[in-house]
């Protein structure tokens, strides 16, 4: 019997650059050429790469934050009625048990909180954080350059246009230094 070969699962493929003008030129060629699945790495933050490396799509933080709000602004007034009227009632001056003016500063205490709360877990778990491993630290000169000197874009496997073989050669003709296979 005779082993087989298994062509291992790739993340992607990971060019180096010496500058981040070298970077952000094969950037806007990549994504010229059809590439949406990538993402560059630097050692301090360089807009114009976002610019073109980033999925602008619309965030659902809002809308989380807005679920959040309707769920807290519910609570509030269902903690408040309950309090006022079926466990703790007291006739104070005349006035019905459920005077929802006296409701107003729980309910948007309520709101606001839950909001907040809702916004910040929200934004966490939509940028899927803890990500305490990413497949690019496979990459030995990723883990020795990314913090200190190096520039870096990775086309993703995942992207509709991924060849590895093209990618390969489309990467090398930006001016790569080095391209690398991402293992996952």
């Amino acid at each position: 019997m005779h082993a087989e070969t298994r062509v291992p699962e790739i993340h992607g493929l990971l060019a180096e650059y010496r500058s981040a003008q070298e970077l952000l030129v094969a950037a806007e060629r990549a994504h010229a050429e059809g590439f949406r699945a990538m993402d560059a790495y630097t050692p301090y933050p360089v807009e114009a790469i976002a610019e073109v490396v980033c999925d602008h799509h619309p965030s659902r933080v809002p809308l989380v934050c807005l679920i959040g709000g309707v769920v807290g602004t519910l609570g509030g007034l269902a903690l408040t009625y309950w309090t006022s009227v079926v466990d703790y009632p007291m006739n104070i001056g005349g006035k019905p048990f459920n005077s929802w003016p006296a409701f107003i500063p729980v309910v948007f205490e309520c709101t606001i909180l839950v909001a907040a709360f809702s916004a910040g877990i929200g934004m966490i778990l939509l940028n899927k954080l803890p990500e305490p491993y990413h497949p690019v630290f496979n990459v030995a000169s990723f883990r020795d350059k990314a913090s200190r000197d190096g520039y870096f874009l990775c086309i993703e496997a995942a992207d509709r246009k991924f060849d590895r073989v093209g990618t390969r050669e489309f990467l090398a003709a930006t001016g790569a230094v080095e391209v690398n296979e991402v293992e996952s």
